[in-house]
Formats: structure tokens, C-alpha cells, sequence
């Protein structure tokens, strides 16, 4: 009996702590994500990869963007946008996704890099470039503060 109290302690222990990572939105429209940042007067995070080959794309998302710690960073802190580029054909996208995605690698990822993270202003100025840094969810954030400091 002493056990299975124990196990129900741990348990909803366990899930409220997962509980509490918010659950991030990421939008895949440029414009809307710049229009969202206008009016909360936050930062676009935009994010260019390509899911289904590019390694450091794939640990990129693995390591930071689907970590709770990033998820908590992140909440009220930025606009997300996410502009990915499979190649596999099961993983096409429809077309007017892909349209959305090669015009806003046109305005901010013209030299084709991948993972590309790119940090705007409110108004759409480019803030910082970036891309996979080993270290986590944690280190990642740390760099984004530093980056953001300097602007």
C-alpha cells in the first residue's frame, strides 16, 4: 500500500511537471508572423529547415525546440515561425505552403542555409543569424538572450 502511494505521488508529480511546459504555436506565414509581432511588440524567431534531410535541422528541433525548457523560454517572448523544406515526396507540401515558405527564404534566407534561425525586430529587421549550436535546449536559449542583448 505504502508503494502504490508512493508511485501515485510520483506519477502526478512527474505530470504536472510536464504539465507545465506551455505548449508552443508556430505559424508558417511570414506576414502573419510579422503582423503578430507588431501588435505584441515581440521578436520573430524564424526558423528555415529542412526536416527530412538536413542532420543538424533534425537535432535542431530534437535537442532545443521540443524541449519543455525552450517551450517555457519562449512563451511571450517571441513569435514563432517555422519555414521547412522536405524533400521526401511523402512529406511534400501543398503548394501554397511551399509558395509562403520560398518567399519568406527569399526576404531572409537568400544564401540557402540550413538550419537557418533568424531573429527580427517587431518591425521586421534582421536582429541576429543563427543556426544549430550543440548544448540543448538551455545553451540555446542563453545564445538567443545574448543575441537579443545586443539589439
Amino acid at each position: 500500500m505504502r508503494l502504490l502511494a508512493i508511485s501515485f505521488v510520483v506519477l502526478l508529480a512527474a505530470g504536472s511537471a510536464h504539465a507545465q511546459a506551455p505548449a508552443l504555436v508556430w505559424t508558417s506565414d511570414l506576414t502573419a508572423a510579422l503582423a503578430q509581432a507588431k501588435a505584441s511588440q515581440q521578436p520573430v524567431l524564424a526558423v528555415f529547415s529542412g526536416s527530412d534531410w538536413c542532420k543538424p535541422c533534425m537535432l535542431l528541433k530534437q535537442e532545443v525546440f521540443d524541449q519543455p525548457e525552450f517551450a517555457q523560454y519562449a512563451q511571450g517572448k517571441f513569435v514563432l515561425a517555422r519555414f521547412d523544406f522536405p524533400r521526401n515526396k511523402k512529406n511534400r507540401l501543398d503548394p501554397a505552403q511551399t509558395k509562403r515558405n520560398e518567399e519568406a527564404a527569399a526576404r531572409l534566407n537568400k544564401e540557402g542555409a540550413f538550419p537557418a534561425v533568424v531573429l527580427l525586430s517587431p518591425e521586421g529587421k534582421v536582429l541576429a543569424r543563427t543556426g544549430y549550436r550543440p548544448g540543448g535546449a538551455t545553451a540555446f536559449d542563453t545564445y538567443l538572450n545574448q543575441l537579443l542583448a545586443k539589439n
